[in-house]
């Protein structure tokens, strides 16, 4: 009699029942999912997106535009830098590649140019003829610049879909400056376009009092576009002053609301921006406040009164959806620069059921051969390897849908692939099995000598396989991602179902039927 712990034999049962439970999950329509608690739901494998279908969008960051924005806050710490040191200056100003400005007193050139490459380590700072110094960012700066903007892209990118509702979304960095987002069913993909595309940034500037003359903005201010209501002409422009009072980086939160039945934005800024916000409605009562978004002015209200809790609300003749949009996109935080989109392709649910099909063909087909193949070589054994190779699918599937991992159609090669060599491990056991049986061993210590001996063997094997799996989910991307995931997770469960599963089913036969001999 083969002894086998009680233990062993509850921790494996229950493993396999719950592998099978959390499996069945994906049995089920969509349909009747609705109907089901959430956790239910949240069980189920994630489809990628050759499997789903969806949208791929590649974006590039505007690095011209980022370079210019630096320079342009470049020229605002020089001025600060020669005001504060008394430094006559004129011609101060940015193109879009560098900024220049004139030293009025040359006596005191050297000292300017000092005071201003102490004031920022990034600058390469030269100085030319009469008193002409030229500011541009070191290439170290460029790259570093760049990079951040890139990465801080990607995450904002994450927080404004992630708020959508698209499940697994696919966001990583493409070459230097340019960002891979793929989206699995998304059925609206205009306005994932549309959130992503907007830089969001928003200031707080007050409005000229003068106004436009003759279409000229008055010095200090710029001519922006105002946002009309829907069915305006769109020609209004408003003078506002270029200097921003109040920054939408103090923004901790926005919701959409309702305002006397119109459909508009409430937001609340930290602390910081609420005493800024509080000291400028105060120190203007009676202004008009534009608000600016990305170079629209949404909204232009009248300040009635100082605003000192730190919160106001957005009104612009907004629809439910925008309002919801606009209060989306200020909680992510605004772009660092403006993204382009250079490649857009859909894929159709169409492609990935046929993926999916045929990855359930190669599926069946490889284990119709395997089960011929084992059952040949083996006879009642291949058979029960069999029975341990069907678990160990099942535990696979399982255990995508509890990592809520997303499978590819690499990810079906995997499991294929695992099919193939789940068996390995049981070959080497019923070798040693028969090896042990030649030499004359009873039944009993042929099968307990054929698992202890192949034990070293199939975790060495496995582990290196393992190793190599892990590192294509690591340092791969995409779809070397989704076949590292499958393979790892094949690996592991295959060594379950040898080491286990199989020893289970063997020793529950020998006890139950007694043999004399092995039919092996």
């Amino acid at each position: 009699m083969v002894r086998y712990p009680r233990w062993k034999i509850i921790l494996v049962i229950a493993v396999v029942l719950l592998g099978t439970a959390l499996a069945a999950v994906n049995l089920i329509s969509s349909e009747r999912l609705q109907t089901l608690p959430a956790w239910v739901g949240d069980r189920q494998v994630n489809l990628g997106l050759d499997l789903r279908g969806g949208s791929h969008i590649l974006l590039q960051v505007d690095t011209a535009a980022l370079i210019h924005e630096r320079m342009d806050s470049v020229v605002d710490a020089a001025r600060d830098v020669l005001r504060g040191a008394r430094i006559p200056y004129e011609g101060l100003g940015a193109g879009a590649t560098e900024a220049a400005v004139t030293i009025r007193d040359e006596t005191r050139v050297d000292e300017a140019r000092r005071l201003i490459a102490e004031s920022d380590r990034d600058l390469l700072v030269t100085v030319g003829d009469g008193g002409r110094i030229s500011l541009r960012l070191s290439e170290e700066g460029m790259r570093q610049r760049q990079a951040a903007a890139v990465e801080q892209s990607i995450e904002i990118i994450r927080r404004r879909i992630d708020a959508t509702g698209v499940r697994e979304p696919s966001i990583q960095r493409q070459g230097s400056d340019r960002v891979l987002v793929q989206l699995p069913g998304v059925d609206d993909p205009e306005r994932i376009k549309a959130l992503i595309g907007k830089t969001a940034k928003m200031t707080f500037h007050l409005v000229d009092d003068q106004g436009a003359s003759g279409g000229q903005a008055p010095v200090g201010t710029t001519l922006l576009p105002m946002r009309e209501a829907r069915g305006g002409d769109g020609q209004r422009r408003l003078a506002v002053r270029k200097r921003v009072v109040v920054s939408g980086e103090n923004l901790v939160d926005a919701q959409p609301t309702f305002q006397q039945g119109e459909p508009v934005v409430s937001f609340r800024f930290d602390t910081a921006g609420g005493k800024r916000f509080g000291d400028v409605t105060t120190q203007n009562v009676g202004k008009l406040l534009a608000i600016v978004l990305d170079g629209e002015v949404i909204s232009a209200p009248r300040i009635r009164e100082p605003i000192l809790g730190g919160s106001g609300i957005i009104t612009g003749s907004f629809s439910v959806p925008e309002a919801r949009d606009l209060a989306l996109l200020l909680r992510a935080g605004a772009l660092p620069a403006p993204l382009s989109i250079l490649e857009e392709r859909t894929v159709g649910p169409a492609l990935g059921a046929d993926s999916i099909a045929a990855g359930k063909v190669a599926s069946v087909v490889g284990l119709i051969l395997v089960a011929v193949f084992m059952g040949v070589a083996y006879g009642l054994f291949g058979l029960f390897a069999v029975a341990a190779l069907v678990i160990n699918i099942v535990l696979i599937i399982a255990a995508l849908s509890l990592l809520q991992a997303t499978l590819t159609l690499p990810g079906i090669a995997g499991i294929v692939l695992t099919i193939g060599m789940a068996v390995d491990a049981n070959v080497l056991i019923f070798e040693h099995i028969r090896e042990e049986s030649a030499l004359g061993k009873p039944i009993i210590s042929s099968i307990e000598a054929g698992f202890s001996r192949a034990l070293t063997t199939i975790v060495d094997s496995n582990l290196t396989t393992l190793f190599a799996g892990l590192l294509l989910y690591f340092l791969g991307s995409g779809p070397v991602r989704g076949f590292g995931v499958t393979l790892s997770i094949g690996i592991v469960t295959s060594m379950f179902t040898a080491l286990t599963v199989t020893h289970l089913i063997v020793a529950t036969w020998l006890n139950r039927t007694r043999p004399t001999l092995l039919p092996i």
